[in-house]
């Protein structure tokens, strides 16, 4: 007898879970699924697990592929099943490949080919909330995306749209799912968008996808002047469609953690904001070659202006900016230096200088540090006149951080609107404003 184990959360369970299970069947005589518990889920990085334990080990059975279930609890679990169960093949969706190759000292590994099309029609029949979202865009921050996505119950990634079609042909062969080679071919697949493609083209592919009645999360910056991102809202509230700016520091737990404690008045009245955030880009990337576009402050201008909107608001009274530019004249390092009625702030960020990133909040009894790289904040200190009081917070920080905007993004998608404070219609109108202003003077 030939038996073979495979596991998984098995939320919302739909078309692809039931021909993964199929295809692991098929593979030998006896098949054993290991279901995770919740806990586990949330120790491993899996958000949003909407289903029960006992729902989903139910909708497992009834697929009668199942010859056993059991659960899985805790890492390393796998190697001590595989033995106790006298397992031959261990099988796995394809968006694992390579992760599993450790128990190949134990049994046959086989990576299983993962479903692309979610049915809309099979949603539509279970009544279920599983959004399909498609990529606009083939860059970095699109290929950190899936993997993350793929970690948040309810989304599935359905393909990816690029002009170039090759491009998109290339990106959907390497993460298994759709190209479209046309968008309103596209628009038809799916019921989200992500666009994650040049800054100066958000603003025609948000409004774009809005007119086509679907939700829209962009990457930051999501427009690049003060009227668009009115004008995108307003349509989007028009419609009845979310509209989600992805800064994923707004999301992040240990970011809110470190805000809460910083306006608790522990370090009393907040006075003044500094927060950097410079790396050394590759001088040949789109970032550093896009005369109009491209430079330090549209790339990272969003993240280091986010605390300072938070703290402050959004009724600043003088700003300016001081920046350093290369032999094109594009921007390589800029600070950016606030006035607010209670307060003063610096925003600085840099792709062709190095400086200490940090976050520093500083109040009239104390002050909130976070070193780089704060952005992914999972660890922060409370400092006080006293030197020797210091009080140290951490909180985890999972992946590449986009799991928390994606399940955000699905839960107002969902009707719940709990997370909208994390970065307000206001403070992306507001940000859109000092993009607009940056890029007028640097014009």
């Amino acid at each position: 007898m030939v038996k073979v184990i495979t596991y998984g959360t098995f939320d919302l369970f739909h078309e692809g879970h039931y021909r993964l299970l199929q295809r692991a069947k098929e593979l030998g005589d006896y098949l054993i699924v290991g279901v995770t518990t919740e806990a586990y889920d949330k120790t491993r990085g899996k958000l949003n697990v909407v289903d029960s334990l006992v729902t989903r080990i139910e909708n497992i059975r009834k697929t009668g592929f199942a010859d056993e279930i059991i659960i899985e609890e805790s890492q390393g679990q796998k190697v001590n099943d595989i033995r106790k169960f006298h397992i031959d093949i261990f099988a796995i969706g394809s968006d694992w490949v390579g992760a599993f190759d450790y128990l190949k000292d134990y049994c046959e590994v086989v990576y299983l080919e993962r479903t692309k099309n979610i049915s809309s029609t099979m949603l539509r029949a279970q009544n279920s909330p599983i959004q399909r979202i498609g990529i606009i865009g083939t860059g970095r921050i699109a290929a950190r995306f899936i993997p993350e996505a793929r970690l948040v119950s309810g989304v599935s990634t359905q393909g990816v749209y690029n002009p170039h079609t090759e491009s998109a042909e290339r990106f959907a062969e390497r993460w298994e799912i759709n190209a479209y080679a046309s968008l309103e071919e596209f628009y038809g697949a799916v019921d989200a968008v992500y666009i994650a493609s040049p800054h100066e083209t958000h603003y025609g592919y948000i409004r774009d996808a809005l007119a086509h009645g679907k939700h829209v999360l962009c990457e930051k910056p999501m427009v690049l002047q003060k009227g668009q991102a009115e004008e995108l809202f307003s349509y989007a509230k028009e419609k009845g469609l979310i509209l989600f700016e992805g800064i994923k520091t707004a999301y992040c737990p240990g970011f809110h953690k470190l805000l809460g404690i910083a306006c608790s008045g522990t370090i009393g009245s907040i006075r003044n904001v500094e927060a950097c955030f410079t790396k050394l880009e590759n001088v040949a990337n789109r970032e550093l070659t896009d005369r109009v576009y491209g430079g330090s402050f549209t790339e990272l201008g969003s993240y280091v202006m986010l605390p300072i909107f938070k703290i402050f608001g959004k009724e600043f009274s003088e700003i300016r900016f001081d920046t350093i530019h290369d032999e094109k004249g594009l921007d390589i390092f800029t600070r950016a230096c606030f006035r607010f009625p209670t307060g003063i702030a610096t925003a600085t960020c840099g792709l062709g200088v190095k400086s200490e990133g940090r976050l520093l909040v500083a109040g009239t009894k104390g002050y909130v540090v976070a070193e780089a790289p704060w952005w992914k904040t999972s660890y922060f200190e409370v400092h006080y006149e006293d030197a020797g009081r210091v009080e140290k917070y951490s909180e985890i920080f999972l992946g590449d951080g986009l799991r928390y905007e994606i399940s955000d993004f699905l839960s107002m998608i969902n009707g719940n609107s709990s997370s909208e404070f994390k970065l307000t219609r206001g403070e992306s109108v507001a940000m859109a404003e000092i993009m607009e202003r940056f890029l007028e003077e640097e014009r």
